[in-house]
């Protein structure tokens, strides 16, 4: 009668906490999705935030590049100059008063501008190399949420099997009490097997949805909604390493970072040459066509009036004197430069470190499998020697359902065995810049 009560009583509660939730604004709305790990990837590609703010930053760059072309594309100019002269014909805004006015301009030789531009390409490039890391980033991220959330599941699966299991071990000890066959601290400790299984229980179901949740983040999915494993779409179809000196070599070509550092220097080497090209001359070509009108005096304070009027030359300016910033801004770009290539050294050492260490967990994870599945058959085999003896009399539910509890838990670990193995797998091939294409 107690034990009803307490039921009843944790189901009330339970339903005035959800609505309290759902009336303080939670996720009414929300969705669950079910997804294989291929149509997560492609999702991913899509849709993954960080990706997305990514490929905005290389278009961004990209358009610098055009606006560090800008200098050199020629322009031209249509205004007036139109006003009405009393006395001697003034400048309009530094040009003769005129009906209409063209002006023309391209900048001719200007090395400063041309290293910007070589600096704006090669950090266009970087963005975009940037873009593919996070896009390589953002895959890896997907695929080691999958297998969590595939996981999770087995795990939770796993707790609640265990719960029923011993769920019936104290039932069957509760009608062994009523009878007198048992005694009633059996019960209550069948009882307490039950309630410590069912915590687990719940605990395996938060963590399931936490990484359902966390899944459904990564795949831009608005707050609330959450993503389910569909199944498994086999093993990753690109080979592995068959060492860790291949392992290393290959992640060292690979590698997106290394290329993206690369173009970051080569920018600021070009930004070097920019800063000292300062001191080069500037030249620039400039034509212009003036339409003048009489009603401005031209006539009375000059010699000759001319309708139209036209001209065209260079403008040549040499630099005398740069000042104190001119070697500081120099002095600038070669410590970064000198920045950059350490950060290049100490990125090839990291990415040759990590291959071989992702190789040796490849290894390590394939011994820890096989020693999780030689256990797991084992504890099988127990399991079915107590259910033949309980066929016999030989053996009570007690015994039975211990023995499944030991299977459940090699279960338990075969799962997170095999789960460490397929994780190191994708990390090696990520590594090693074929996890798109084993994907795909």
């Amino acid at each position: 009668m107690t034990k009803r009560m307490t039921r009843s009583t944790t189901r009330i509660a339970l339903t005035m906490l959800a609505g309290l939730l759902t009336a303080a604004g939670g996720p009414v709305n929300a969705a669950t999705h079910t997804l294989t790990l291929r149509q997560a990837v492609e999702l991913a590609l899509k849709q993954n935030p960080d990706l997305v703010l990514a490929r905005l930053e290389a278009g961004k760059a990209a358009r610098q590049v055009d606006v560090a072309r800008d200098p050199f594309i020629p322009k031209v100019f249509v205004g007036s100059g139109l006003a009405a002269t009393y006395g001697f014909p003034m400048t309009v805004d530094q040009q003769a008063p005129s009906v209409i006015d063209v002006t023309g301009v391209a900048s001719v030789f200007d090395r400063s501008r041309r290293y910007r531009l070589a600096e704006a390409r090669e950090e266009a490039r970087s963005a975009a190399l940037s873009a593919e890391e996070k896009q390589e980033e953002a895959v890896l991220r997907t695929v080691e949420l999958f297998l969590e959330v595939e996981r999770a599941a087995r795990v939770a699966e796993t707790m609640r099997a265990q719960a029923e299991g011993l769920q019936r071990v104290a039932e069957a000890l509760r009608l062994r009490a009523e009878a007198g066959r048992a005694l009633p601290v059996e019960v209550q400790r069948a009882e307490l097997d039950v309630a410590r299984a069912r915590r687990r229980f719940e605990a395996a179901e938060a963590d399931r949805r936490y990484a359902e949740a966390r899944l459904a983040s990564v795949l831009g999915y608005p707050a609330g909604d959450r993503v389910q494993a569909a199944g498994d779409d086999g093993p990753p179809k690109a080979p592995l390493p068959l060492s860790e000196e291949e392992a290393a070599a290959a992640a060292l070509d690979a590698d997106v970072e290394l290329r993206r550092l690369q173009a970051s220097l080569r920018a600021k080497g070009f930004a070097v040459k920019a800063e000292k090209s300062e001191r080069l001359p500037r030249m620039s070509l400039v034509a212009k066509y003036g339409l003048f009108a009489r009603f401005n005096n031209f006539e009375e304070f000059f010699r000759r009036f001319q309708r139209h009027n036209a001209q065209i030359g260079v403008s040549f300016q040499v630099p005398l004197f740069m000042g104190p910033a001119y070697k500081a801004t120099i002095s600038q770009a070669q410590l970064e430069v000198r920045k950059l290539e350490t950060r290049l050294a100490a990125a090839r050492s990291r990415i040759d470190v990590e291959a071989r260490r992702r190789f040796q967990e490849v290894r390590r994870a394939q011994g820890d499998l096989e020693l999780a599945r030689m256990e797991l058959d084992l504890a099988r085999k127990e399991l079915d020697i107590a259910l033949a003896k309980m066929d016999e009399g030989h053996a009570s539910i007690r015994e039975v359902e211990a023995a499944r509890f030991v299977e459940n838990q090699k279960w338990i670990a075969f799962y997170e065995a095999r789960y460490a193995l397929q994780l190191a797998r994708y990390r090696l091939l990520s590594r090693t810049g074929k996890l798109l294409a084993a994907l795909r």
